[in-house]
């Protein structure tokens, strides 16, 4: 068959999560636009977290497989409970962060033990067709959902705030640390904060100085993200880093390490 283009003009993709341009768009079979008023309570979610990620952000996978009963649970609410439209936005967000976090672990219980989630899948890998984040393997208001969807398809493309790169976690060393606490729309705004904190401050991760910084590939791989509404990768570095980077600096990227970010 032949593959749409978006994924030809994002081969570069590759060696990393796939990335369309913010038009990019999922949109749901007509059955699947009834909107669920239902707020979703993610303590549960929020008690298995605190029990099995540390506070470097790595997960005890084994622990979450002993408690499937109780985390399949908390999955049925989020399949049943489709936030509306309607619903403030803040726990739209929460919702769909909590979303993709959650169904990422239950994409590694599915195939544990491995060593990275791009262990998962064919060896060659077409960007939105055949790796793990492109997997419909979940339902959410009758809708079949992949990760791609709910990341690109719905949080980049609905709510225009970049931080959401800072709370999504593909259960990779690379990414921001899985937070041990469920997000919610009370605390979203500051919670996110504190994300793009612990991100740009950890060494591992991104290295800022004033004339140089080498940076998280999340910086290029979201550039267009970033540069919206007038901002520039520069400016949101300098708004959580202890060191602030001149506009001008040299910028480079940190290679991205893939090993699953288990205990």
């Amino acid at each position: 068959m032949n593959l749409p283009t978006f994924v030809l003009c994002y081969w570069t993709a590759l060696a990393g999560p796939a990335l369309p341009a913010k038009s990019y768009s999922f949109e749901p079979a007509p059955a699947a636009r009834h909107s669920v008023a239902a707020a979703v309570d993610h303590s549960a979610f929020d008690k298995l977290l605190k029990k099995h990620v540390n506070a470097k952000g790595l997960v005890d996978y084994k622990g979450f497989k002993a408690d499937q009963a109780a985390f399949n649970q908390y999955l049925a609410q989020l399949s049943k409970n489709k936030p509306a439209d309607s619903a403030p936005k803040a726990e739209q967000m929460a919702f769909w962060i909590n979303a993709y976090n959650a169904y990422t672990i239950r994409l590694i219980l599915d195939h544990y033990p491995l060593q990275s989630i791009k262990d998962i899948g064919t060896k060659i890998q077409i960007p939105f067709v055949t790796t793990p984040w492109a997997s419909k393997f979940f339902s959410i208001g009758g809708e079949k959902m992949s990760l791609d969807n709910i990341e690109h398809g719905i949080l980049r493309k609905r709510y225009d705030d970049p931080r959401i790169h800072f709370a999504l976690v593909c259960a990779s060393i690379s990414c921001p640390k899985l937070r041990n606490e469920a997000y919610t729309a009370a605390k979203l705004d500051s919670q996110l904060d504190d994300q793009g904190r612990d991100f740009l401050n950890n060494s591992a991760k991104n290295k800022v100085g004033k004339a140089s910084a080498q940076l998280s590939k999340y910086f290029d791989w979201y550039k267009g993200d970033w540069e919206e509404n007038g901002q520039s990768v520069a400016s949101w570095v300098n708004r959580y880093a202890a060191t602030k980077m001149d506009p001008a600096a040299k910028v480079t990227y940190l290679d991205y390490n893939w090993r699953l970010n288990e205990q």
